[in-house]
């Protein structure tokens, strides 16, 4: 079920708006991608608090901005019960604008970062999350180096 700043998860109550913003758009996002809510909602708390540490004043306040989430209609759903987008490695990859970090089979990156870096640590935080592997490629994009995270607990 999609959440709004109205509706959502007990476990978020305790959570500033902007930061409570943000996990519900993370957990909307992978409802939609096929995971289940229990495994979602922690992954989207974490991650919504990790944001807010690291985000500008300006990004903060430009997210404020953009509206609260609200309910999605079924049609708005990416993938239909689609488990195995769950199994799929991260992959960090040259992009015309930096470093992408895209799931195996996905047709748009889910982050584009200036540097490799930073691309190979939201990659990692990914593939760690959803107990995958993450695969970096050079800029030819040959495989440079895989990670594996299947076994991480």
């Amino acid at each position: 079920m999609p959440w709004t700043m109205n509706d959502y998860p007990s476990s978020m109550k305790n959570l500033p708006d902007i930061t409570k913003k943000k996990a519900i758009d993370i957990a909307n996002s992978m409802l939609d991608e096929g995971y289940e809510e229990g495994r979602a909602i922690p992954i989207a708390i974490e991650q919504a608090k990790e944001w807010r540490d690291n985000a500008s004043k300006k990004e903060v306040e430009e997210y404020e901005d953009s509206g609260n989430p609200t309910k999605r209609s079924e049609e708005g759903k990416r993938y239909d019960n689609n488990p195995e987008r769950l199994e799929e490695g991260e992959h960090v990859l040259s992009h015309e604008d930096g470093w992408a970090v895209s799931s195996s089979n996905a047709k748009k990156p889910s982050d584009v970062f200036d540097n490799k870096e930073d691309a190979i640590k939201r990659g990692r935080e990914i593939a760690n999350n959803k107990g995958t592997s993450l695969t970096i490629h050079k800029e030819n994009g040959d495989v440079q180096e895989k990670q594996d995270y299947t076994n991480e607990s």
